[in-house]
């Protein structure tokens, strides 16, 4: 038997339409749950705060680092010299005292006669004489160019270095240098200078007596001023040791005995077997 559908059975079934008003508030509310934030839970949040392991070890690394740097820095004994030598130069001349002893090898009694010699020079003469002591020298070559330096940045003009003089002792080159300006060179005289210069600091300085070097050169100078006699410097030890090789003349001298002395031997050594050899045949 046959069954007849009707046109009606086979098309599609209706889906309602929404409202407006409806699809409007799906939309509203379908965006209100798009836009509200998602909560993370404690598990979120660790992760996403928690430091690396490895960071907290490199930064402690830097630390130390960055500490040891300024560390060598501040107790480098290059940066020490600098620091002293540019120090002597911006802090300008000793006010109460006529020394400035950076390499610390003064004495108390030495200071205080040299404050005695030099204020009174000063007192009769109007002229200025200060004593430095450095330990070494880093910034400039020699002694004389750094003292140069030194009465150039402490009296800038002509009339005030005019009648100034400047002792340099450097501990460690053991050696120094005088300067100074045309009133103080003229009252020492050129002679005097390089004495002092080639003498007395030098000399001294070798054998680490830089109390009599300092104070030995003070009162070369100032009896230079005076017009007195020069007490002149210390002896030049002669550290030539005794040659140990014989000359050519004991060389002859020795030679010629030795030959003797051998020529005697080769005799004794022949003649007198050959004595003894006959003597006992002629007995036979």
């Amino acid at each position: 038997m046959e069954t007849i559908l009707s046109p009606r059975c086979l098309s599609p079934p209706l889906i309602p339409k929404l409202s407006s008003s409806h699809q409007s508030k799906h939309a509203t509310s379908s965006s209100l749950a798009l836009s509200n934030p998602t909560v993370l839970g404690p598990k979120h949040l660790s992760t996403r705060f928690s430091a690396k392991p490895e960071s907290w070890l490199t930064d402690a690394k830097q630390g130390l680092a960055a500490l040891s740097l300024s560390l060598a820095l501040t107790f480098s004994p290059v940066g020490t010299a600098l620091a002293s030598e540019f120090n002597i130069l911006n802090d300008g001349p000793p006010k109460e005292t006529y020394v400035v002893d950076d390499a610390g090898v003064l004495s108390r009694v030495t200071r205080s006669d040299l404050k005695k010699l030099l204020s009174d020079l000063e007192y009769r003469k109007k002229l200025r004489l200060n004593f430095i002591t450095v330990r070494k020298l880093t910034s400039k070559a020699d002694a004389f160019e750094y003292a140069d330096q030194v009465l150039e940045k402490w009296y800038p003009s002509i009339e005030e270095g005019n009648n100034k003089g400047i002792v340099v002792l450097i501990t460690s080159q053991k050696e120094g240098a005088i300067t100074g300006g045309p009133a103080f060179i003229e009252a020492v005289g050129e002679k005097i200078l390089d004495a002092t210069v080639s003498e007395n600091l030098p000399v001294l300085a070798t054998d680490e007596k830089y109390n009599e070097a300092i104070y030995s050169s003070a009162k070369r100078l100032v009896a230079a001023i005076d017009g007195l006699p020069d007490p002149g410097g210390p002896e030049v030890k002669d550290n030539k040791r005794e040659s140990n090789f014989k000359t050519k003349e004991e060389t002859e001298e020795k030679r010629g005995q030795f030959s003797l002395v051998v020529g005697g031997l080769l005799v004794i050594a022949f003649v007198v077997p050959m004595a003894q050899y006959y003597a006992y045949v002629s007995k036979k």
